[in-house]
């Protein structure tokens, strides 16, 4: 987990992408910027086109379970996959 952490460090200020397992074969997929790193969480800010401003957090081992994919935008072309 802290290889994971230190992957996720390294992209802060990045736009991401969240794919999310909530359960029932659901999943959620949501664009924002990587905001802060925690020692056990990060957030991630989500903007909509209402102007209003969400942020949402998860663990490393929600990466490291799969729970969460998450997918670093650098580029247009170029996209790196943590996990």
């Amino acid at each position: 987990m802290a290889r994971i952490r230190k992957n996720v460090e390294g992209f802060i200020g990045k736009k991401v992408i969240l794919k999310a397992n909530k359960g029932r074969k659901k999943t959620t997929v949501r664009e924002g910027i990587l905001e802060e790193v925690y020692p056990s969480l990060f957030v991630v800010r989500i903007s909509n086109k209402f102007d209003s401003v969400r942020r949402v957090s998860y663990t490393y081992s929600d990466i490291l379970t799969e729970t969460v994919e998450l997918t670093i935008c650098e580029d247009d072309d170029r996209q790196i996959k943590i996990g």
